[in-house]
């Protein structure tokens, strides 16, 4: 995973001091290039001490250590996407519409190549085998990622999978409960601190069923209650309704696992999607 990466799925969980940090390198990255040690910590209201604390709890031995590496990242990635795109830096007013639309295509495309780039294949294939598995898959999550849930649910549906997506927290923790042989329970989370799906997750690990997380955060509590944790990789722009980026590469994870399903019954999912479209011919305009 690469250190804007790290740098942004670690603002969800890090201490207050440290997460300001994290969200001030998020929203501008060449502040580390461009800065001493000591401005950076009072851009960010905190202390050195502070800042050499936050650069160990992502991965780095120190500051120079982290300005190397940011430096090093943004140079590949002006090569990738151009220096106009003016990737890297956060959507402002003065933005076209061009531009915006630019830099959030190069973060979802980012997105994508380093979730899939960073799929652990023997979680996934474990994920694929419960899924295929079961007589019957939950799938939860709150706002876009709930969104992301009923587009899962659409997809095995499709292949006669029988998929329930809840929608109510109450209702979902109530069903997670209740289990039954082989079921399999999917949280999905981009911060990994969504208490609904937390609970979700634990009240299904209660009743032994089988519990997938798709997370952005290997370290939170959504990923602490799943025996199969898949991670994602994503950068959100702060100019966000509700997720973005991070609902591009939850997608590129459901969309594998779906793939892996259908794979193993290739002839019969072939068919049922086949029969499908062909029941739904009918119901297109002319």
């Amino acid at each position: 995973m690469s250190i804007q990466t790290t740098i942004a799925a670690a603002a969800e969980t890090l201490p207050p001091s440290l997460a300001r940090i994290a969200r001030v390198i998020a929203d501008r990255p060449r502040v580390v290039i461009d800065s001493t040690i000591t401005e950076l910590a009072t851009t960010c209201g905190t202390s050195v001490a502070s800042v050499i604390r936050f650069c160990r709890s992502v991965g780095v031995n120190g500051y120079a250590a982290l300005r190397m590496a940011l430096a090093a990242e943004l140079g590949r990635e002006s090569a990738q996407f151009g220096e106009s795109s003016g990737f890297g830096s956060e959507i402002s007013p003065a933005d076209s519409l061009r531009e915006a639309a630019s830099k959030v295509a190069a973060l979802e495309l980012l997105a994508i190549e380093e979730t899939i780039a960073g799929l652990d294949d023997a979680v996934l294939d474990a994920a694929v085998s419960a899924i295929d598995a079961s007589p019957r898959i939950l799938l939860f999550g709150i706002g876009a990622s709930g969104l992301v849930a009923a587009d899962f649910a659409q997809k095995l549906l499709r292949i006669g999978r029988t998929a329930v997506v809840l929608g109510d927290a109450h209702v979902a923790s109530a069903v997670a409960a209740l289990g039954g042989p082989g079921t399999v329970a999917v949280g999905i989370s981009h911060s990994g601190t969504t208490i609904e799906t937390q609970r979700f997750l634990e009240a299904a690990r209660e009743a032994d069923v089988t519990t997938i997380a798709i997370t952005g955060a290997v370290d939170s509590p959504v990923a602490d209650a799943a025996v199969h944790v898949l991670t994602t990789r994503a950068r959100e722009p702060r100019l966000r309704a509700g997720a973005m980026v991070s609902r591009i590469a939850q997608l590129a994870l459901v969309d594998c696992l779906f793939v892996g399903v259908a794979q193993r019954r290739h002839s019969d999912a072939v068919d049922a999607l086949q029969r499908t479209a062909e029941a739904t011919q009918a119901l297109r305009a002319e």
